[in-house]
């Protein structure tokens, strides 16, 4: 088997299960933090639009040309299309446009700016750049968009947070999950 078989089945069958996964998931807190970071792709800058909860789940990602206001609503947009529902908090950094956005499409929710306070979005795009280095950079926008918007949730499904749980509570999460990859990908009834 080829690498190149598997960029295929992962272009064809990747985003088809992080939908899925997305679905199983238990349940998405109401406190939403978020962050964009650079990203070089042919000498040019994106950014790339991250909004995750509160327990670090990668809620969405979005990888567009620039960081104005214009740029912040369509990721409120894209956001509040996926949840189906406004957060009670969101928390970002300093970035004037979030607030702007803001006003436009989620005008009841509290927004928190703070540099501090925002270190879970500011930590969670780590595994992206590994996974950046691994690939020797993205080679397109629309090739990095569809690898990050499966990446994450399926990322997230194959590592809890160890740290916040007993040894035993791991593992049975672990094998649940596990189990559920089964469901998704259709692999109990290959067995």
């Amino acid at each position: 088997m080829t690498y190149e078989t598997i960029r295929q089945w992962c272009q064809k069958f990747g985003q088809q299960y992080a939908n899925q996964l997305r679905r199983k998931r238990p349940y998405i807190t109401d406190k939403w933090h978020l962050d964009e970071v650079v990203v070089t792709i042919k000498k040019q800058q994106y950014y790339l639009w991250r909004a995750v909860d509160s327990e670090g789940s990668v809620l969405e990602v979005l990888l567009q040309r620039h960081r104005d206001t214009k740029a912040a609503h369509r990721f409120f947009r894209k956001l509040l299309k996926k949840q189906g529902f406004v957060p009670r908090v969101m928390v970002t950094d300093k970035l004037k446009s979030y607030q702007a956005a803001k006003k436009q499409v989620m005008k009841n929710v509290e927004h928190r700016q703070h540099k501090g306070l925002n270190n879970r979005a500011e930590n969670s795009p780590q595994p992206t750049r590994v996974r950046e280095r691994r690939m020797r950079r993205f080679k397109s926008p629309g090739q990095a968009q569809r690898l990050l918007s499966a990446f994450g949730p399926i990322r997230d499904h194959f590592h809890p947070k160890q740290h916040q749980r007993t040894a035993t509570r791991y593992r049975e999460q672990l094998r649940r999950r596990f189990e559920d990859w089964r469901d998704v990908a259709r692999l109990n009834s290959a067995a």
